[in-house]
């Protein structure tokens, strides 16, 4: 349990600090677009009031505290599996970077009522036109080692004659 806490944790905080850094610090929300090392490496600004690629951002208001809720919820839920059955540490590291990136997002989405996106990436010739962020990678980091390192529950064989 404690791993998943000190992972959370620190995604968390490297996604809020990346976030300050470079929206307030470089004023990346006033000029909007910095090349950094175009075109692998772009921020570019992108406020997401949906899901992944602003899926469902048709009633911001809305969905901003419906996925204030399902981030939460993810949250805890990911914490009592923490608790119960995840006993491998990747699996705990796993479920961390989750948390982590959810609780990010989510308050990006109190505080902004949006999230900050700012990470632009394009490689051989194909033009990304969509930003993330840290969260977003912990999260998708996250949601694919649970699928691979998480344990499955042992079936119980049926010992009755």
């Amino acid at each position: 349990m404690r791993i998943i806490g000190i992972t959370a944790v620190l995604a968390f905080l490297i996604d809020q600090a990346s976030k300050y850094a470079v929206v307030h610090g470089m004023n990346l929300d006033q000029r909007m677009l910095i090349e950094v090392w175009p075109p692998f490496l772009v921020f570019r600004m992108g406020w997401n009031t949906g899901i992944n690629f602003g899926l469902f951002d048709h009633d911001a208001e809305v969905m901003r505290w419906v996925l204030i809720g399902v981030a939460v919820a993810i949250s805890s839920w990911l914490l009592l599996w923490g608790r119960h059955g995840l006993r491998r540490p990747i699996a705990q590291v796993a479920a961390g970077l989750v948390i982590g990136g959810a609780l990010g997002n989510a308050l990006d989405r109190l505080v902004y009522g949006a999230v900050a996106d700012f990470l632009n990436m394009s490689c051989c010739g194909i033009q990304n036109p969509f930003a993330f962020n840290v969260a977003d990678v912990a999260i998708f980091l996250g949601a694919a080692g649970l699928i691979f390192f998480a344990e499955s529950p042992r079936r119980q064989t049926d010992k009755t004659p």
